[in-house]
């Protein structure tokens, strides 16, 4: 057993410090020279679909897109993708990273090391970018940004950070993700740390108004509106955990311009105050919502769930779910198709929708990563079409996020894009499929993390 034991800690080092090399800035030449792709269906994030295209990477960049022509630029190497479907690699608006890790939640793991691997766990599912919803804490997320913006981890998804949210006293715990959110009674707390958020060059304000059932007293509105205009003499935007009708209606009114996660209900009201505010938009987060009524990728677990998550933080979900009592699951099952109905409404309404996953909360066993292509599915089946939902986890989420050289396969962009086995305008569970994962023009090295993830889950099974 120890034998065993070392072979499977040898192998967490060895793969470890491959990935780890691998993130340095000499990948590969694939960045730095020129690279025809040809012969791919290409979703290129507007909604264009392009058959037989081509497009050619330069400097980790796209330098041209359109139509294969059968043209080869001279010293360029051409990679044939006949068959495939690519899109632009994908963008979660709303996460909480570095805080999960196998069956432990909380800021204990909030290190280094556990947010590169989650980050690199993005990059595995085809995640480009993610960014963390105001439970960030210290200098590390600061340090983090810096060094992506410096490009010190090209084939790692790019980490975001809204840095400290701005709550009320009773959403602030030890043991809970906003144990380090900032606290605001008074108007004057909002807009002074709101300037402090500036100041670290934030470019969205995360807080909650929300009851949570009743256990929560809310941030009054002359607060949260003080965080709104403050936010926005900063050039700032401001994002809130709001889910209740009315709490929804107000900071529209308000001046709000993202809604974290999907409102539970949608009247006549709100769609005209959504159309008379133009530039809301919303995140979904439909993972937590709809997984108690529909979960078929947990049990049996989806291969990509199998080659990255712990067995036993599997078993611990399938449990949960199995657990559900019926009335409970009669509750959810209401809640989801209002949710629904809901999404329908405003989507046809042209509301902007973007895509948020809440992976790696603390409750629930939000698998990071993997939750992007569950929010996906989850998006279609509450009305959606597919071309939609890839559009908004896309272009619209680089929007949101002000990434602007994300979200697009079009000259100019960044070259981050998912190359697929199959077609996600007929199935959006294709996006599942993935052959391999391009960021700024580097090769992911899926192969390589999936292999250091199994072998530190058999380094810890080993006895």
């Amino acid at each position: 057993m120890r034998h065993m034991k070392l072979i499977a800690a040898l192998a967490v080092a060895t793969v470890s410090l491959w990935v780890a090399g691998c993130a340095g800035p000499d990948i590969n030449n694939a960045s730095r020279g020129l690279t025809v792709y040809s012969g791919a269906r290409l979703l290129t994030g507007d909604g264009t679909v392009i058959e037989n295209a081509v497009f050619v990477v330069e400097d980790g960049r796209f330098a041209r897109v359109g139509r294969d022509d059968g043209t080869l630029p001279a010293g360029a190497t051409r990679v044939d993708l006949g068959g495939k479907t690519v899109i632009p690699a994908l963008l979660d608006a709303h996460s909480h990273i570095g805080y999960m890790k196998n069956l432990t939640s909380g800021p204990q793991n909030y290190t280094r090391e556990n947010i590169l691997d989650h980050m690199n766990r993005f990059a595995y599912f085809g995640v480009a970018a993610s960014m963390a919803m105001g439970t960030d804490f210290g200098e590390l997320p600061y340090q983090l940004r810096e060094e992506m913006e410096a490009g010190r981890h090209p084939a790692t998804a790019r980490f975001l950070t809204t840095g400290k949210g701005l709550a009320p006293i009773d959403e602030i715990r030890p043991d809970n993700m906003r144990h380090s959110a900032t606290l605001v009674t008074t108007a004057e707390d909002a807009r002074r740390e709101v300037r402090a958020l500036a100041a670290r060059n934030i470019k969205i304000v995360k807080t909650w108004v929300d009851s949570r059932g009743g256990t929560v007293r809310k941030l009054t509105p002359d607060v949260y509106t003080a965080i709104i205009d403050e936010a926005h003499k900063h050039n700032m935007k401001v994002a809130v955990h709001a889910t209740g009708l009315a709490d929804v209606k107000a900071l529209v009114r308000a001046g709000v311009d993202g809604l974290a996660h999907m409102v539970s209900d949608v009247d006549d009201e709100l769609l005209e105050l959504l159309k008379a505010h133009p530039n809301v938009y919303f995140t979904l987060c439909f993972g937590g919502p709809h997984r108690l009524v529909y979960a078929p990728w947990i049990d049996p677990p989806h291969p990509l769930i199998r080659e990255t998550v712990a067995p036993e933080q599997i078993a611990r979900l399938q449990k949960r779910l199995a657990g559900t009592k019926p009335d409970a699951r009669q509750r959810a099952q209401a809640a989801w198709d209002k949710m629904a109905r809901g999404l329908a409404r405003i989507n046809a309404a042209g509301i902007t929708i973007g895509v948020g996953t809440d992976g790696g909360g603390q409750t629930g066993d939000q698998f990071v990563g993997w939750t992007m292509h569950t929010e996906l599915e989850n998006m279609v089946a509450a009305g959606m079409t597919p071309g939609q939902v890839i559009v908004a986890a896309t272009r619209t989420s680089a929007r949101i996020m002000g990434l602007d050289d994300l979200g697009m396969v079009a000259s100019g962009k960044s070259a981050d894009f998912v190359v697929l086995d199959a077609n996600p305008l007929d199935d959006i569970t294709n996006t599942r499929r993935i052959n391999k994962v391009f960021l700024r023009g580097n090769e992911v090295p899926r192969a390589a993390l999936a292999a250091a993830w199994q072998a530190q889950m058999a380094q810890k099974a080993a006895p």
